[in-house]
């Protein structure tokens, strides 16, 4: 399934914000930085040209604030607004915005609210839920939804399996077993007797680890050939 990729702006007087969110957004796989406008009238007349999923904004700008801005596109984006300051809060809201973050950015909480937006985005566009597109599991007594195109790899711990996804991990009473077998065999493969790994998230290997991005994963001597021709089938798939 092609990976959903959101195009997305930043707008912020801050040449230093707009630094810190270039490299949050450099580092997620889900975006593309197509706009990065030092205030509200730059961006009024860029977006007017380029269209954008995703926008995080400041609100507090010269001249034109962030909600000025809202109020004047006509093609609104996904709205994640960027302040270092919460009375604005309550009003962020009435513009259905994503999330609201307050400066300086924490990387999880940027990488929440990123997901929410994908998660809106693939409901509008009706992407990616099928039913072999998601499972559910149970992580702090509570039932979470994981979709499959976005999980990395599982791990055991113990009794306990951790599931890595883009944005988080979940610690899951399970087995290695049950999941092997709850997973689609053609897109995820056991690698280790501790590692099951997304075939689409294979950047390299060799004959003793997995690289996944800064994740490397150890690769069992016998599973190289079964690695190799799993890997094979997708890329003709």
């Amino acid at each position: 399934m092609e990976k959903t990729i959101l195009k997305c702006a930043i707008v912020d007087d801050s040449t230093l914000q707009r630094l810190s969110i270039v490299k949050l957004i450099q580092m997620h796989p889900s975006l593309e930085l197509v706009g990065e406008y030092k205030n509200a009238i730059e961006a009024k007349m860029g977006l007017a040209s380029t269209e954008i999923d995703l926008i995080f904004l400041d609100i507090e700008m010269p001249i034109l604030s962030g909600f000025d801005l809202l109020d004047d596109i006509q093609r609104k984006p996904q709205v994640i607004f960027v302040t270092g300051k919460t009375k604005y809060a309550f009003k962020a809201f009435d513009y259905d915005a994503v999330d609201y973050l307050r400066k300086p950015i924490a990387k999880d909480r940027f990488l929440n609210a990123v997901h929410k937006a994908i998660t809106n985005y693939k409901l509008k566009n009706e992407e990616g839920f099928d039913d072999e597109d998601f499972i559910f599991v149970k992580s702090n007594l509570k039932k979470r939804k994981v979709f499959l195109n976005e999980l990395r790899y599982i791990e055991a711990l113990g009794d306990y399996v951790k599931l890595v996804t883009e944005h988080e991990s979940l610690v899951v009473l399970s087995t290695m077993k049950a999941f092997e077998a709850l997973l689609p065999s053609d897109r995820f493969l056991r690698i280790h007797k501790s590692y099951i790994v997304n075939l689409d998230k294979v950047q390299r290997y060799n004959s003793k680890t997995i690289e996944l991005d800064k994740d490397h994963l150890p690769l069992s001597r016998n599973r190289k050939a079964e690695l190799i021709e799993a890997l094979a089938a997708t890329q003709n798939a």
